[in-house]
């Protein structure tokens, strides 16, 4: 059998988004500020990739305000936490993505679900629709492509981490695997992807940045579709994202600089 991803990866238009987004990438890794900083330019691009994953979720709030630690929204702080874990969690994603994932789940959904969901797959077959992308699966068909998604990731190959990082973060997004607080788990699973699978291993890009200003929910609808045409502009969005997280990235290195 093909490998699913090596497939996608040929889509049109795929292809030459993958190629633009690494040279992106590369151009950043290149900067001169990373030399001695590239731990503060991780620590600043995490806070913003944080606030603008929240701000997809609806609870939008100013980053002076999170510096000041005067965001006291649930979303707000779950996603606060779901990136701080990210740098801890990498020696584990390849290995045991499904413990990952609810480790993130435990930290993002406290305040939002009652203690004894954290981390837990919902057992419902009903979850909430934040983006407007119609009913999730049920719980059965639920568990059973999040199996599939896990086999993805321990068989991820030569595969380029954008579309590995893309597939994860669309599949976790459209299930809904846990009920609450799923998109920025979905969020997070992408930037630890393209971490640990090479394309930005010292956590620089602020991915979520770019999701922010991108047609997102739009996006995630042409992969629901399921066709070759909707997929790939999933793909193509993701790394375009990625390209926008570079120049968030970039910006920070370059205040930097001015000091």
């Amino acid at each position: 059998m093909s490998d699913p991803l090596a497939v996608i990866a040929r889509f049109p238009g795929v292809p030459e988004a993958v190629d633009d987004a690494r040279q992106a990438v590369d151009r950043l890794y290149r900067h001169r500020v990373l030399r001695r900083a590239s731990p503060a330019v991780s620590t600043e691009s995490s806070l913003r990739g944080a606030r603008a994953s929240a701000a997809i979720e609806g609870a939008d709030v100013p980053l002076d305000a999170l510096r000041r630690d005067e965001a006291h929204d649930p979303v707000v702080q779950g996603a606060l936490r779901a990136s701080a874990e990210t740098g801890r969690l990498g020696a584990t994603w390849r290995g045991a993505p499904r413990q990952v994932l609810a480790r993130l789940h435990t930290v993002a959904a406290r305040g939002l679900a009652p203690d004894a969901d954290l981390g837990r797959p919902r057992a419902r077959d009903e979850a909430p629709d934040p983006l407007g992308l119609g009913p999730a699966p049920g719980a059965k068909e639920t568990s059973a492509r999040m199996d599939g998604l896990f086999e993805l990731l321990a068989g991820a190959g030569k595969a380029p981490a954008v579309v590995l990082a893309a597939v994860v973060h669309a599949e976790l997004a459209v299930l809904r695997p846990f009920g609450t607080a799923d998109g920025v788990v979905a969020r997070a699973a992408e930037r630890l992807t393209l971490v640990e699978y090479g394309l930005d291993p010292k956590s620089l890009v602020a991915v979520e940045v770019g999701h922010l200003e991108l047609p997102y929910a739009e996006a995630l609808r042409s992969y629901l579709t399921g066709t070759p045409e909707g997929v790939a502009r999933w793909i193509q969005h993701c790394a375009a994202a990625v390209t926008l997280g570079v120049r968030e990235a970039t910006a920070v290195c370059e205040a930097m600089q001015r000091g």
